[in-house]
């Protein structure tokens, strides 16, 4: 049996010239909800919503077992949903897409880890889950964050003041388009000249222009560790891939 279309297609009604008003549809179809209620009790179907199913999408691609079996299957077409045999596994892994969308739209505002030390010439920092206290605000100007060690990723030199040690390894094996969302920060939090065109990208501009917060580059980088750690937590807790055949 083929599998319904799990996102609606442009409605007639959206080929309308464009309304003053937003209005808001969901993006997942009436024959896609039914498709994955079908497989449960009347009671638990009738528990699905679409967002429900929304966030299971999200939780599932997310799962290093669906990312294994359906490896050649993600190269080269657009992925297949599969439903689970047991309502408790669509509700775990519901609940892990939620958790994670949580995680990582906010990861802005996500406490920072607390578990670092800070080294160099302005070491007396004081960390909280919020905020960095002492050094003013010059001391926090970044260049370009690289590692102490070409081996070791546990320190981070931030600066020519402020060192950071300690970083758990594990925090590296949460991967966005193939390479570490810390890493991601690290090359991004930065100030860089495009070559071509010789414009200068600085993360303090933004930092200080747009966040109002000239700590904003090492506070992120920190809140990155938690969402890192705590992304790995929810996914090694997915459960087992148990999908039905059809």
């Amino acid at each position: 049996m083929n599998q319904p279309d799990l996102f609606a297609q442009e409605m007639q009604s959206e080929k309308q010239p464009a309304q003053k008003k937003l209005v808001r549809r969901s993006a997942i179809t009436d024959d896609a909800l039914a498709h994955f209620r079908q497989p449960y009790s009347p009671e638990d179907a009738e528990n699905i919503t679409k967002e429900d199913i929304f966030y299971y999408i999200y939780g599932l691609l997310h799962s290093e077992e669906y990312r294994e079996r359906y490896a050649d299957n993600l190269s080269k077409q657009l992925p297949r949903i599969p439903r689970m045999k047991k309502y408790a596994d669509f509700v775990a892994f519901s609940q892990a897409g939620r958790d994670l969308a949580d995680l990582h739209l906010h990861y802005e505002t996500v406490p920072m880890y607390q578990d670092v030390r800070f080294s160099g010439s302005l070491n007396n920092l004081k960390l909280t889950k919020q905020q960095i206290i002492g050094g003013d605000d010059a001391d926090f100007y970044v260049q370009k964050m690289k590692f102490a060690k070409k081996d070791d990723k546990t320190k981070v030199i931030y600066n020519g003041k402020i060192t950071i040690e300690n970083i758990p390894e594990a925090a590296y094996d949460y991967i966005v388009n193939g390479k570490s969302a810390l890493e991601w920060v690290m090359e991004r939090q930065a100030v860089s000249t495009d070559k071509k065109s010789g414009i200068t990208n600085d993360a303090n501009d933004w930092a200080r222009e747009t966040m109002n917060n000239a700590r904003y580059p090492l506070e992120l980088f920190l809140r990155v560790i938690t969402v890192s750690l705590e992304t790995q937590k929810i996914v090694n807790a997915l459960p087992k891939l148990d999908i039905l055949s059809a």
